[in-house]
C-alpha cells in the first residue's frame, strides 16, 4: 500500500469509526470486551457488506472485461 493510501485509508476509518461511535449505546463501551464485541458486530453487520459488494462488483467487471477480448 502506497503511503498515500494508508494516509487516505485511515482518514477514512477515522470517519467510520466516529460514526459508528455516535450509533452505539453508552453501556457498549464502559470495558474493553463491549468495545471490542460492538465493533465486531457493526464491522459485521455494516462494514464488510460493503465491502463484499464492491469487490465482488469488481469481480464481475473483471470477469465481462476478460469475456469481451
Amino acid at each position: 500500500m502506497t503511503p498515500e493510501d494508508r494516509k487516505l485509508l485511515e482518514a477514512h476509518i477515522k470517519e467510520i469509526a466516529k460514526i459508528l461511535s455516535k450509533n452505539t449505546p453508552p453501556e457498549k463501551i464502559e470495558t474493553f470486551e463491549g468495545i471490542e464485541t460492538s465493533v465486531r458486530d457493526q464491522v459485521l453487520e455494516h462494514v464488510s457488506p460493503q465491502i463484499t459488494f464492491f469487490l465482488s462488483q469488481k469481480r464481475r467487471e473483471q470477469n465481462l472485461g476478460a469475456s469481451e477480448r
